[in-house]
């Protein structure tokens, strides 16, 4: 278990697409640990492991202590609901600069545990944010490109500002 230096924006791995988990074992769970040690550090609720430079299809998310950790391996939605949600996100990439994003308020969505055991579940409220956030990041989607040009454009000049 070891904390991670985090990619921090604009740092361009975190506009690469990550590639599938095919081989479980004992280095998928160290990197899982790993993640989670980093992400508690940062802190933050969610990480990939697309932010510590890994390009694979992981991600861990803690929204409390008392919830629990979960480790999604290759996640995907399947569905998403109608009705949207608007929550304030951010990354670990580029801390202390949030910002309202809108997204589905649930989803269906499809995983497999570190084991390698495929799981279909339903998520709704911020774990379904959470976990359409870190989808997005796996796919190469910085959080930023959710919102209009000129509120992107006032977040970096932000971030710049304050020395990110």
């Amino acid at each position: 278990m070891v904390v991670r230096p985090i990619l921090r924006f604009p740092h361009p791995g975190l506009k690469t697409r990550c590639e599938a988990v095919t081989v479980f074992g004992d280095e998928l769970r160290a990197l899982a640990l790993d993640l989670l040690d980093t992400m508690r550090a940062a802190p933050g609720v969610g990480i990939t492991a697309a932010h510590i430079g890994v390009f694979q299809r992981v991600t861990v998310i803690e929204l409390s202590r008392e919830d629990g950790v979960r480790t999604y391996v290759n996640p995907e939605v399947v569905s998403s609901a109608a009705v949207e949600s608007r929550n304030t996100e951010g990354s670990v990439s580029m801390p202390g600069i949030t910002d309202e994003i809108v997204r589905p308020g649930a989803i269906r969505f499809r995983y497999r545990d570190l084991d390698g055991v495929a799981h279909e579940e339903d998520a709704e409220g911020f774990l379904a944010i959470c976990i359409q956030h870190e989808i997005d990041q796996l796919d190469g989607i910085f959080w930023l490109q959710r919102l209009s040009k000129l509120k992107r454009d006032r977040l970096v000049k932000k971030w710049d500002k304050a020395g990110g």
